[in-house]
């Protein structure tokens, strides 16, 4: 489990670890997740998450393609408080 905070707003976020493991293959970094929670537009999902969206520059190759940028998405579920 990967936890960060925001301590101005009260904002405590956990990274499952299934969603962990998948950041890497999904072309990510928990930094780039961190930042998009943190930082990115906020978008109402289905089953009532919570979804975030940030662009990146990336200026590299993924899955044997050129981006120049990439854009990461998190969904979230609010538990407890």
């Amino acid at each position: 489990m990967c936890t960060f905070e925001k301590h101005q707003n009260i904002l405590k976020v956990e990274i499952h670890p299934h969603a962990l493991q998948r950041i890497g293959e999904r072309g990510s970094s928990v930094d780039e997740v961190k930042e998009t929670v943190l930082h990115g537009e906020k978008f109402s999902a289905k089953f009532g998450r919570t979804g975030f969206r940030k662009n990146f520059s990336f200026e590299g190759k993924w899955n044997n393609r050129m981006f120049r940028n990439k854009q990461i998405e998190v969904y979230c579920v609010k538990e407890k408080n």
